[in-house]
C-alpha cells in the first residue's frame, strides 16, 4: 500500500466519509493513473439512492472547486460526472 493511500484511508476514517464519498474520493484522487471503469460504475450505481446521490454530487462539487496542487481532482472529475450522467 502506498503512503497516499493509507493517509487517504486515514482521512477517510477521520472525516467519517460515507461509502459513496469514499469512492468520489478515490476516483478523483491525486494518483496519477485514472479511475477504473468498474469503480465508475459502482459511483453510478449509487446515485440511483436518493442520500448517495446527494453525497457523491457534494464531493463532486467539492473537488471542482480544487485547484493548485490539487488540479487531478478537477481534471478527474469529468469522466465521474459523465459516468453517473450515462447511467440516469
Amino acid at each position: 500500500m502506498t503512503t497516499s493511500a493509507l493517509r487517504r484511508q486515514v482521512k477517510n476514517i477521520v472525516h467519517n466519509y460515507s461509502e459513496a464519498e469514499v469512492k468520489v474520493r478515490e476516483a478523483t484522487s491525486n494518483d496519477p493513473w485514472g479511475p477504473s471503469s468498474s469503480l465508475m460504475s459502482e459511483i453510478a450505481d449509487l446515485t440511483f439512492s436518493v442520500v448517495a446521490f446527494s453525497e457523491v454530487m457534494a464531493m463532486v462539487w467539492k473537488r471542482l472547486n480544487d485547484h493548485g496542487k490539487n488540479w487531478r481532482h478537477v481534471y478527474k472529475v469529468e469522466p465521474c460526472r459523465c459516468s453517473v450522467i450515462t447511467h440516469l
